[in-house]
């Protein structure tokens, strides 16, 4: 009986947990239209509701009761399932976060996360291919080149951390920042993930997947209404999520303070901030990034972080 109670109960957590990053979500895109307009001199939605506030939701409903067109030649279960795959696996990443209640948050959440943020890839593959469309093919094979690029720069930085904590737990990564925050000892590695994590969420100055100034747009070109919203909210829930592993990793980790709210506001303000600010870079440049600046620094502060722990090791022995 105890057994059922506690299913139910992590039933309904995953359930608010659910129902809050989607609302989250909602708000990122109206703080992303808000700023974006600031920038631009201009107010950004202010004529919906008080003060442009229930915008998202009215954006919800006008996509979602748009009527669905399909591209007769498409592939149709692949074209169909693709975005609720895409923003399924975004959500998944969530339930690696701790709670006060217990909930899912284990001992192997990063690794977890690893998983999860590499499966993304093929669903962008998916979409672009089962669209039977020459633009959105091409689109989807630059989001996965660029996608599996930075994933190894990413993976890497993360493995720098991993060895000077020695787990694989989120949690640990507040105890070991009880004193000093990762961004002070490692600030350029902090600055690799920050980019690597653009180039890994399809964002300014990266976003080839769907350069609407160049492509048509990218691999969800052929997607409209609903189907087109899921890409959307599924790319916004990864944003969010990034915000809050920069959050983790080098400002503190502390789940259990207020103040991770607020510092994942900023991170995520700097997301929109870089898209108001910067052009967008071409495309053999961000290849190069990734593979003759990135890779070469995060391997040289991975062998100098395991040097420095086995030389703390040996001394400790």
């Amino acid at each position: 009986m105890v057994f059922y109670l506690d299913l139910v109960f992590q039933l309904y957590s995953v359930l608010i947990l659910i129902i809050c990053v989607l609302v989250g979500v909602a708000f990122l895109t109206l703080l992303e239209r808000k700023v974006l307009g600031y920038i631009q001199l201009r107010k950004g939605p202010n004529k919906v509701g008080f003060l442009g506030i229930p915008q998202p939701f009215s954006d919800a409903i006008k996509l979602f009761t748009k009527e669905q067109s399909y591209p007769f030649m498409s592939n149709f279960s692949l074209y169909y399932l693709s975005p609720v795959f895409n923003l399924f696996l975004s959500l998944m990443i969530w339930l690696c976060i701790p709670f006060f209640s217990g909930f899912l948050g284990f001992s192997l959440g990063i690794l977890y996360f690893l998983c999860c943020a590499s499966l993304s890839v093929y669903t962008v593959m998916l979409a672009g291919w089962s669209s039977n469309s020459n633009y959105s093919m091409l689109g989807s094979m630059r989001a996965v080149a660029q996608t599996i690029s930075y994933e190894v720069s990413l993976a890497l930085t993360l493995l720098s951390f991993l060895i000077l904590i020695m787990s694989l737990n989120l949690l640990d990564l507040k105890v070991y920042q009880s004193m000093l925050w990762f961004i002070f000892m490692s600030f350029p590695l902090c600055m690799v993930w920050f980019v690597s994590s653009l180039a890994e969420t399809n964002r300014t100055p990266f976003d080839f997947a769907e350069g609407e100034s160049e492509l048509v747009s990218g691999f969800n070109v052929e997607y409209s209404g609903g189907g087109f919203a899921l890409i959307f909210l599924a790319e916004y829930s990864s944003i969010l999520f990034m915000s809050l592993m920069c959050c983790l990793l080098f400002l503190g980790g502390d789940f259990f303070n207020i103040l991770i709210f607020f510092l994942l506001g900023f991170m995520s303000f700097l997301w929109v901030w870089v898209r108001g600010t910067l052009p967008r870079f071409r495309y053999d440049k961000l290849m190069y990034l990734a593979w003759k600046s990135y890779l070469p620094v995060s391997l040289n502060y991975l062998l100098f972080f395991l040097g420095m722990k086995i030389f703390f090791l040996s001394g400790l022995t």
